[in-house]
């Protein structure tokens, strides 16, 4: 809880901070790595480049002290667990909150200017500690349930097997170099992979694991990233299509708050997908195959442009034998639904729960057609690959068919 004083204060200044937060990040990160270049190799610099972490940390500082006034709707716990495992990943230590901590206050400082008086930089540090402390807190736990730490996160893997998944995309088969197993984790939890882009420069990336737990070794499916709209090209994922049998990869232990396909869950479960979003499914559809997830009734809906941009459409096929398997896309074509997914026409069972995974407009799109069909909103997750924008727009907002289709060209 806020101290009284400091939440009429936060109250009171929370619109200018609001209308002025993205450019507060803009000059916070500058700043940040300005003093600490090591940092560079820790934050995604292409979500920094094209304002997606920026808009991403806004939003959620933002959720956060309406979280503690009291007056916002969002699940902030779910919220929390998400960040904190994304942290973990990223192998984020409790120091690095004092770092962000100081240049964030004094980027507030540089935007509002005399607005910022003593207390109402007091109120505002407090919001940003309380935070930090419950990020902290959420990730102690996960270090401890994955029985790492930040310096013992990434162990060596080599590559054994890679393989064409379609879609332009490869699956890359990993085995720990050091012959120690794989580590338990629930289906679409996803790994972080260092690549090493120069001498002194590298980059991590997370990948949903697409296999299935219990396997042998990991299994990753990396979609290469073409640059549009003059952005370049995907660094990492232009990296991993370089790579090797044989080569060696920083991998991290599995994390990720998944908790809709942890096996003890006996309901149907809906899952919608478009792009290379369909990872966690294939994963969900193989666990299942082996036996792994009860005999739940498993239903998946896909979109993508055409049958070509489809990637792991044969593995699914494979693995979806007894699960209902439903596709669109946009173009049309080998026996798919054309155009969009229509939530509204779909046969659904009773009493499920639904998966989502995608661009955030297509999943504002499913969510909204969702809750249009009764569906209760906490019978809804979703995962987000990259910064989790949705905080920065509406929770159930409706893009329009011209975003959905550049969103899922962008991803496919």
């Amino acid at each position: 809880m806020l101290h009284a004083d400091n939440a009429e204060i936060v109250k009171a200044t929370a619109g200018p901070v609001i209308e002025n937060i993205t450019q507060i990040t803009k000059v916070f990160y500058p700043k940040m790595f300005e003093r600490n270049p090591d940092l560079l190799n820790v934050f995604n610099q292409a979500n920094q480049a094209i304002g997606e972490q920026p808009i991403a940390l806004a939003s959620s500082i933002v959720a956060y002290a309406h979280h503690l006034l009291g007056d916002s709707d969002i699940d902030f716990d779910h919220v929390l667990s998400r960040i904190a495992n994304k942290h973990v990943a990223l192998a984020i230590k409790p120091g690095d909150y004092t770092i962000v901590g100081r240049n964030l206050m004094e980027a507030i400082g540089e935007v509002l200017g005399d607005a910022v008086t003593p207390e109402v930089a007091r109120a505002w540090e407090e919001v940003y500690w309380l935070f930090a402390m419950d990020l902290v807190s959420a990730e102690a736990k996960l270090y401890q349930q994955i029985d790492r730490t930040p310096d013992s996160l990434m162990k060596d893997h080599r590559i054994t097997r890679i393989q064409d998944a379609g879609g332009n995309a490869r699956t890359f088969t990993l085995e720990p170099v050091d012959g120690s197993a794989i580590p338990d984790y629930v289906p679409g939890q996803y790994v972080s992979v260092i690549a090493q882009l120069e001498d002194d420069y590298r980059q991590p990336r997370q990948y949903t694991i697409s296999g299935a737990p219990g396997d042998a070794a990991l299994q990753i499916t990396v979609k290469k990233v073409a640059g549009a709209n003059g952005t370049p090209d995907g660094a990492v994922s232009g990296y991993m299509f370089e790579r090797s049998e044989g080569d060696i990869l920083p991998v991290s232990a599995p994390v990720g708050d998944i908790e809709v396909a942890k096996g003890d869950h006996t309901r149907p479960l809906v899952m919608f997908s478009a792009g290379i979003g369909i990872t966690p499914m294939a994963s969900i559809l193989d666990a299942a195959a082996h036996g792994r997830t009860n005999g739940r009734e498993l239903v998946l809906v896909h979109a993508d442009v055409d049958v070509d941009t489809h990637p792991l459409r044969e593995q699914v096929a494979r693995a979806a034998a007894d699960a209902t398997a439903i596709t669109y896309y946009e173009k049309g074509g080998d026996d798919a639904r054309e155009g969009l997914v229509a939530v509204n026409e779909l046969d659904l069972p009773d009493n499920a729960e639904y998966y989502l995974c995608g661009s955030v407009p297509f999943m504002q799109h499913v969510r909204s057609g969702l809750l249009d069909r009764g569906v209760d909103a906490a019978d809804i997750s979703y995962e987000i690959f990259g910064p989790d924008l949705w905080l920065g727009g509406s929770a159930s907002g409706q893009a329009s068919p011209e975003e959905l289709v550049a969103e899922e060209q962008r991803l496919a």
